[in-house]
């Protein structure tokens, strides 16, 4: 198990809330994607979170599952489909499934900064990228307000 440091980041989207505490953590587990979502959706209730309000409401705690080494879900279409959607349709589109890898983690800053501290050589199944090279071509915008913590 790997958890990389904390970094302070500007709500996304931008102007929607107080600022995030973000952070990436690499974990075994047995179980199925499937299982490991309902899981992280567990602790996010047992600490109070409550799926009410919206998609890009304030929370107190939100936990991501971005991939499952390099399971490509449900399948490489439709995960290709949503990874190029338009950005203006990234705020309002909602999957009706787990896509895995997460299809907008290649976008954003706040998830690449602190993945790359913890899987660096991490390759995208479907791009051939890896964090670090994901990174390292990310917009320098994507990365405006952000800090590591401590």
């Amino acid at each position: 198990m790997a958890v990389s440091r904390f970094w302070r980041s500007p709500a996304y989207p931008p102007g929607s809330g107080p600022d995030y505490v973000n952070a990436a953590a690499v974990v075994r587990t047995a179980l199925g994607p499937e299982d490991t979502l309902a899981a992280l959706h567990r602790i996010e209730a047992t600490l109070g979170r409550t799926r009410t309000g919206g998609r890009w409401q304030a929370r107190g705690i939100d936990l991501d599952l971005l991939a499952m080494g390099d399971l490509v879900l449900p399948d490489a279409a439709t995960q290709d489909q949503w990874r190029a959607l338009p950005p203006e349709q990234q705020v309002q589109a909602t999957p009706g499934t787990l896509i895995l890898p997460h299809p907008r983690l290649q976008d954003r800053g706040f998830v690449l900064a602190p993945l790359a501290e913890v899987a660096p050589s991490w390759r995208h199944p479907r791009t051939g990228r890896t964090v670090s090279q994901m990174l390292a071509a990310l917009d320098p915008a994507a990365l405006d307000g952000m800090a590591p913590l401590g």
